[in-house]
């Protein structure tokens, strides 16, 4: 294990924070885009979005799960 100062832990935890959470607020972006665009293309509206917002909510929960499962597992491990 390297050695780190508390800064240089504090910094890489919070730059960890924030590129999860932007996982998280991209795939509920992404999905609700594309039900967006896709309604706009089938003329289906409001159902495309509201799928999509959903399925990008689901999948930034199932992310935010993996990753917490790996971060309880490297505790563990330590």
């Amino acid at each position: 294990m390297r050695d780190e100062t508390i800064n240089q832990s504090v910094a890489r935890a919070v730059s960890d924070g924030w590129g999860r959470s932007g996982a998280f607020a991209g795939s509920i972006i992404s999905g609700t885009l594309l039900g967006f665009f896709g309604d706009r293309w089938l003329g289906t509206e409001p159902w495309l979005v509201v799928i999509g917002a959903l399925l990008g909510i689901y999948s930034g929960f199932v992310n935010m799960w993996r990753w917490s499962k790996e971060m309880e597992e490297a505790d563990i491990d330590h």
